[in-house]
């Protein structure tokens, strides 16, 4: 790398990093931990590229982005930031960042980006781009996981494009949030934005009203998977004829389209319509590190909202941690606010945690995806147990067989179960050949009993 590298964050480390790190690549590198002497530096004309915090002890550094552009258009800005929510990214982009990142980050992350910073333009400031509207910090899309900061990069890239944007994701993860925070923090921020079900385009005029309701702004189709046949063709001619103000058009859905529309429950021409761009909201058991950071944002909402101050005991985070959260955030939510009003001290305990995880309605998953993650995190959940039992030491050579074998001696007692020992149906059910089969019942040592199954 070629070129002089502005550093501003107060903590002492990431500056020597940074400064280390950038100058064995061959730049130039001015480090302050004030935000006062950045801008002087900016002023001077130093600097290629600038690299900063956005809380510091004399400002914001995102604050900060109008004016370096003002000064220096063209400057590229990377952000790194340890506040990891959505709006920090989404006010990063908005701001005309030229890249952000979460804290704590990956250094050669960071070393190719500002690389490529040294190498590409930053593009002009749009006009308005400080014209956010106020928001709190009430929203619960945090996260440090990569997920969830892919997740914000996104969310980012996507808000000020008119594409259609599809959002996928189990229930209670936040899809109509995510849909929310883009509408909120686009272009189209200060227009309507109208949710739409089923029900509102069952009419012939329904199409006209809600187009009428949006005015341009954005329409989002709840669960699109749900709605039948004839509303999908008729949300397919409104989007091929939106009239004179054209709305930004996007769509939430639990179930996988793309094989909703291979079974024929979803229409190929309404699914090409919509995926425009594709979201992936995960779900917790993807983001199982961000759990504590939830539980500590709830409780620190309850406590603001009037409730008791609490606190979590390691062994009720760990029970948090572990457990599968099928309703994902909005249960996890609703279970930190009982423990709030039920807990007897301060601080809640394990056997609290577990009354209340113990009561909520464990739903079965709506795809047969959501089973083989279930059963992935417990297998997970199996092998990191297996694992801390060795302490400091590595089990024993030959664990990927030993595992496979764990698995498959299970499946196929169960499925010969299922179909009364008929090895011929049993291979069809497993969908491997008969042979395989035979093979696998005499390397596995499985006795076989062939009896009539009354199912």
């Amino acid at each position: 790398m070629d070129g002089t590298v502005l550093v501003a964050d107060d903590d002492r480390t990431i500056r020597t990093v940074l400064t280390q790190a950038l100058t064995r690549a061959g730049c130039k590198v001015h480090a302050t931990s004030s935000l006062t002497t950045l801008m002087r530096w900016v002023g001077e004309g130093k600097g290629d590229v600038v690299i900063t915090d956005v809380m510091m002890p004399d400002g914001n550094g995102l604050e900060m982005l109008p004016k370096i552009s003002e000064d220096r258009p063209g400057l590229p800005v990377i952000v790194i930031s340890a506040q990891n929510t959505i709006m920090t990214a989404i006010q990063a982009a908005e701001a005309e960042a030229y890249d952000y990142l979460p804290k704590p980050f990956d250094l050669p992350d960071l070393m190719k980006r500002t690389a490529k910073a040294l190498e590409v333009k930053r593009r002009s400031p749009a006009p308005g781009a400080t014209d956010m509207p106020e928001r709190g910090d009430e929203l619960p899309l945090v996260g440090r996981t990569p997920a969830m900061q892919a997740l914000y990069r996104l969310v980012a890239r996507v808000m000020n494009t008119d594409l259609p944007v599809l959002i996928s994701g189990e229930s209670g993860t936040g899809k109509s949030l995510i849909a929310r925070e883009i509408h909120d923090f686009s272009d189209r921020r200060t227009l309507p934005f109208v949710v739409v079900t089923a029900s509102e385009l069952s009419d012939l005029e329904g199409p006209s009203k809600v187009l009428a309701k949006a005015k341009g702004g954005t329409i989002l189709f709840d669960e699109i998977g749900d709605i039948g046949d004839d509303i999908q063709a008729r949300i397919v001619r409104m989007m091929d004829n939106p009239g004179d103000h054209s709305p930004r058009f996007m769509a939430t859905s639990q179930v996988n389209l793309n094989d909703a529309m291979e079974k024929g429950h979803v229409r190929h021409d309404l699914y090409y319509r919509l995926n425009g761009a594709m979201i992936h909201v995960p779900s917790l058991r993807e983001r199982v590190d961000d759990i504590p950071l939830l539980v500590e944002h709830f409780l620190t909402k309850s406590e603001r909202d009037g409730a008791p101050m609490r606190v979590f005991s390691k062994d009720a985070m760990e029970l948090f941690r572990t457990y599968s959260w099928p309703g994902n955030v909005r249960q996890l939510e609703n279970a930190v606010k009982r423990l709030v009003l039920t807990a007897r001290a301060e601080e809640v305990t394990l056997p609290e945690a577990e009354s209340v995880l113990g009561a909520q309605p464990q739903t079965g998953p709506l795809l047969g995806a959501e089973d083989t993650e279930k059963l992935s995190a417990s297998v997970a959940r199996h092998l990191r147990r297996y694992f801390d039992l060795h302490g400091n030491m590595l089990p024993p050579a030959g664990l990927y067989q030993r595992i496979l074998k764990e698995v498959e001696l299970p499946l196929i007692e169960i499925a010969l179960d299922a179909t009364g020992g008929n090895q011929a149906k049993c291979a069809d059910l497993l969908g491997i050949n008969r042979n395989t089969l035979r093979k696998k019942i005499t390397d596995l040592d499985i006795h076989v009993t062939r009896r009539r199954k009354l199912m």
